[in-house]
């Protein structure tokens, strides 16, 4: 690691917590005016995911900020016109369209890569740019096929083909058809102007390294090279010229580094309360989240069922700045099911129904029904306030 500047600013816990949740869009009025759109753009990266439970996680993402926005004006946000693009980020991720130029790097590097796991059939990625030439936007399936057997790891000639020219930036995903990727040529896909790989790999990290610690507000190195999956030498490369200054934080023991506009005005607003996709970016890192709000979340999707502890899809609870809860939902019918509910003491206790109820009404929910809650004695109250919510 190189030896970093000396900070000028020290920060407490508090106020590292406040300007956090203000750079992630769940501090001050949202704004609407820009809706969905503005906040992908502020967030620099939405992570995708297949799992859907109340609903998939690009979609509880702009919910968490903006409330109960129809699913459909989502989808249109995403991928209706030239405002986004599906790429490799934190994860597979729709980022703002005019961040294309800054993942050239990444597309560079894949084109270098020595190793694939899935072998590129000869003749196969010069048939998938020709079809899609001719016919234009297509899914996997649609080229020839997705896979050879039902195994989810065994790829069909054409996705192998299609997926390389994915990340050599050839292709791009415009839009999700149930789940499905849809595939179409960069060149119709990407705005002329944007359409380019200049840059070189010091100015796309500098952007990249610019646009995590705006989007984080304030965060160590490790924070800021997790939002878009760059290396730590990379991070240090170009942090002294990315225009973030270096802060220390109360109690996180490790060098910081803040967004110089989060630090001139304090963060104050209206709080949000709602239940947050494990994928969300405020969460989505296990260690920031334990050291900004002393609160331990790993996503237990993939952990065997008698080894989860919180639930399958449990969705922390965000309320008055701290994460006070979590809720393992389910739906049955036009019922939310909270299968399983974990509370920070009997205060959490209206906050975590008023979010219930108003992740129900966004999905279409008329009810909601608690089957389990790890302190029993709260139980009780849970229920008489989810009654008094609903009306």
């Amino acid at each position: 690691m190189t030896t970093a500047p000396r900070p000028t600013t020290e920060l407490s816990a508090d106020e590292a917590r406040r300007i956090a949740l203000r750079a992630q869009g769940l501090l001050g009025a949202p704004d609407r005016r820009s809706g969905v759109r503005g906040v992908l753009r502020h967030l620099g990266a939405v992570q995708l995911d297949t799992i859907s439970v109340l609903a998939r996680s690009h979609e509880l993402i702009p919910y968490a900020r903006l409330g109960a926005v129809g699913r459909r004006t989502v989808e249109d946000a995403y991928w209706k016109g030239t405002h986004a693009f599906e790429y490799w980020s934190h994860a597979a991720c729709v980022l703002p369209i005019e961040e294309w130029p800054h993942f050239a790097f990444r597309r560079r590097a894949y084109r270098d890569r020595p190793h694939w796991h899935h072998t590129l059939p000869d003749g196969a990625y010069d048939q998938v740019i020709k079809q899609l030439r001719a016919e234009g936007p297509l899914t996997a399936t649609e080229l020839g096929g997705a896979k050879r057997t039902s195994e989810w790891w065994d790829w069909s000639g054409a996705k192998v083909a299609v997926e390389r020219a994915l990340m050599y930036g050839e292709v791009v995903c415009v839009e999700r058809r149930g789940w499905k990727r849809v595939y179409d040529l960069a060149e119709r896909a990407v705005p002329g102007e944007l359409l380019h790989d200049e840059l070189d790999d010091a100015e796309c990290l500098r952007r990249l390294v610019r646009l995590a610690g705006q989007s984080l507000g304030v965060g160590t190195r490790a924070d800021i090279a997790d939002y878009h999956r760059l290396k730590a030498e990379q991070v240090d490369a170009v942090i002294a010229d990315s225009g973030l200054v270096p802060v220390t934080v109360e109690g996180w023991g490790r060098p910081a580094w803040a967004d110089p506009a989060a630090l001139r005005t304090p963060p104050r607003g209206r709080h949000r309360t709602t239940l947050l996709s494990p994928f969300d970016s405020l969460v989505w890192e296990r260690a920031r989240t334990e050291r900004i709000f002393g609160f331990t979340h790993r996503l237990e999707a993939y952990v065997p069922k008698p080894k989860r502890i919180h639930g399958y899809f449990a969705m922390p609870v965000l309320a008055g700045g701290r994460l006070v809860g979590r809720v393992d939902p389910a739906r049955a019918g036009r019922t939310l099911v909270a299968k399983q509910v974990t509370l920070d003491g009997a205060r959490a206790v209206p906050a975590v129904a008023q979010a219930l109820v108003e992740a129900a009404s966004w999905v279409d929910c008329t009810d909601v029904r608690v089957e389990r809650v790890d302190a029993p004695e709260l139980r009780e109250a849970l229920v008489a306030e989810l009654a008094r919510a609903l009306g």
